[in-house]
């Protein structure tokens, strides 16, 4: 499939645009010049191409060392893809890419290659592919069932997985709801006391990863308090589980008396969380406000905007503006990159639909500094443009919406898009 390159667009960055009324949440990406390809907007020395086009709605991603890309497609009936879940391609190292034959398997976001075999999950179950020695999944190859009966609710039910090196798997097991109401998401419903939801969702749930025809009912639930987690990774500096949590919507639609427009446009934080077994990161009796850097009580809960609560909830380990949807993580282990990008984070914030009045934002890649394991300052955007236009931005009418990231076998990493199904590739030439 040929290399797609668009013109380069004179995009501000949506942390400047979207947030002009918020200066205090915006985060330039420092004094380097900025380039443009692929109609992104790129720290000095990055180049992107689109390498793929019109796959579906790509989800995650999986890249294998002798260059072949896994491609996850939450396909549903109209948008069906000839039946193929994962999409197969070949990066050819020049700018292209050859697609291979896809993998006839079922719609869903997450999808991990490790030891040998390629995970792929539905929205209620996660399955194995075995791999040859190329890794690749010789035609005909049937999966295996790992774990079977998630729960899916209909509502954060997609599945993203993990694998550790100590053969442990990782699953998100999202809330079926916005914040625990007795009637969700229904101005002035009080919050269901002891949370039902927590049982079942809500959480980190672990498997084995060698284990096969696992029920939900045999997994750990290995934290909990986290309303939905889309993008997860494992830091290997400290041997550790980090996520990203989508936060709760509508303060000000279900308590005008209590939250501006302005307020619920930007709270709460969506948040990176350092994960160990047994943590609980407080959703949904509270969120984390990132302009005093708090826990704050939910209304639901008693809480009135100010009210600190949560002292037994875990601390984010970063926070940034709410509502954009991050849906992909990735610690970078690479060495094309500038040494200052080694081990750093990057989010992919597939963007808002519910900051209206206010202008939509996010649809952008975020870079996290790290240092021995842990965030080191301030994040910044790293690549923005994936909207079209800061016009699109701010209506939420994205042509590119990013969601799932890999790191390629050059160094180079890859983001899909899950609007019109694309696949960027990010380069660094000194």
């Amino acid at each position: 499939m040929k290399t797609r390159r668009l013109s380069a667009l004179a995009v501000l960055s949506v942390a400047t645009v979207a947030l002009l009324s918020f200066k205090c949440l915006s985060n330039k990406p420092g004094d380097n010049k900025e380039t443009a390809a692929a109609g992104l907007k790129l720290p000095a020395g990055f180049s992107a191409a689109i390498i793929a086009d019109n796959l579906g709605t790509a989800r995650h991603i999986a890249a294998s060392p002798q260059g072949d890309i896994f491609v996850k497609i939450n396909y549903n009936a109209r948008r069906k893809p000839d039946g193929k879940g994962i999409v197969v391609l070949h990066d050819n190292g020049d700018g292209t890419t050859t697609q291979k034959a896809g993998i006839t398997a079922f719609p869903g976001t997450g999808i991990y290659l490790k030891n040998g075999y390629l995970y792929a999950s539905s929205d209620e179950n996660v399955y194995r592919y075995k791999l040859n020695a190329e890794n690749e999944v010789e035609p005909g190859t049937q999966p295996e069932t790992v774990v079977s009966g998630l729960l899916s609710r209909h509502e954060h039910e997609a599945k993203a997985i993990l694998l550790d090196d100590a053969g442990n798997l990782y699953v998100n097991i999202g809330a079926y709801s916005n914040a625990c109401q007795v009637k969700d998401r229904q101005k002035d419903s009080p919050g269901q006391k002891g949370c039902p939801v927590l049982d079942s969702a809500g959480g980190i749930w672990q498997f084995k990863a060698d284990k096969l025809n696992q029920h939900y009912g045999d997994g750990v639930r290995y934290a909990t308090g986290l309303r939905n987690v889309v993008g997860m990774d494992w830091n290997k500096q400290n041997n550790q589980l980090f996520v990203m949590q989508h936060g709760r919507d509508q303060l000000h639609d279900l308590y005008p008396d209590m939250y501006t427009v302005q307020q619920s446009a930007i709270l709460p934080a969506e948040c990176l969380y350092a994960i160990n077994k047994g943590d609980n990161a407080g959703w949904p009796y509270i969120y984390y406000d990132q302009l005093v850097n708090k826990k704050i009580l939910a209304p639901e809960y008693g809480g009135d905007g100010k009210k600190t609560g949560g002292e037994n909830a875990i601390d984010p380990a970063a926070a940034y503006p709410g509502h954009l949807a991050p849906d992909g993580l990735l610690f970078y282990t690479g060495n094309q990159f500038p040494e200052r990008y080694k081990n750093g984070a990057f989010i992919a914030f597939h963007g808002s639909w519910n900051r209206a009045p206010e202008p939509q934002a996010g649809y952008f890649v975020v870079f996290q500094p790290f240092k021995n394991g842990k965030p080191d300052g301030k994040w910044e955007v790293f690549a923005d443009g994936f909207s079209g236009s800061a016009e699109q931005t701010a209506s939420g009418r994205a042509e590119h919406r990013p969601c799932g990231l890999a790191q390629a076998a050059d160094g180079s990493i890859y983001v899909t898009d899950d609007s019109k199904g694309a696949i960027y590739k990010i380069s660094y030439k000194k």
